[in-house]
């Protein structure tokens, strides 16, 4: 497994066209997000995605899946959201929010024809600035071990993640609270999981 430190959420370019060419070519990461590490691929590429869901142990048909987006027009190919949605979203983002919206018809082919997509615009330097330069948004899911320590510390993670994940995207000490998710599919936006921060 490959490791790449990132300094104080400040990536290089070569380091983002690195880890964006890896993405490209079918690769997994584990990587940092503004709220806890998260397992991540290129969310176009159907045999990363399923990958990550044999990782986690997680039913595609069955899970909210979430991709990482660097602004709200990346986000608008991908969901469905009307007017007084976007101002929500512009209130809240970049931020440590997950919003559940209604898939748009362009909503990559590795979403199985699925109706619901989480979206994520994280405030984490790194992730919007992989987004943008790899031109495809991320497959996001959270880092899930035994011991809570394991999803926190880069070390550790690495010594957990070794063999199953490809790269390690090191941005230091990680947080705990994962995301608040917000379910904007209803007439109401609805709080689902409240997490690290509060919905403006």
């Amino acid at each position: 497994m490959k490791r790449i430190r990132i300094w104080n959420d400040d990536p290089s370019e070569k380091q983002l066209r690195e880890v964006a060419d890896a993405l490209s070519e079918g690769e997994i990461m584990i990587y940092p997000t503004d709220t806890i590490y998260a397992i991540g691929c290129n969310a176009l590429d159907a045999k990363a995605v399923e990958r990550i869901c044999r990782i986690k142990g997680i039913n595609p048909d069955k899970t909210n899946l979430s991709v990482i987006c660097d602004s709200i027009s990346t986000a608008a190919r991908y969901a469905r959201f009307d007017n007084r949605q976007f101002e929500m979203l512009r209130a809240n983002t970049p931020g440590p929010f997950t919003f559940l919206f209604r898939a748009a018809s362009s909503l990559p082919k590795a979403f199985k024809g699925r109706k619901t997509v989480g979206i994520r615009i994280p405030d984490c330097n790194f992730d919007r600035k992989l987004v943008e330069t790899a031109g495809f948004p991320i497959l996001s899911t959270s880092v899930e071990f035994d011991d809570s320590d394991y999803t926190v510390n880069p070390d550790l993670i690495a010594e957990e993640a070794e063999g199953i994940v490809d790269l390690l995207v090191d941005g230091g000490e990680g947080g705990t609270e994962e995301s608040t998710v917000v379910d904007c599919t209803g007439s109401e936006a609805e709080i689902v999981r409240q997490g690290k921060s509060e919905l403006q």
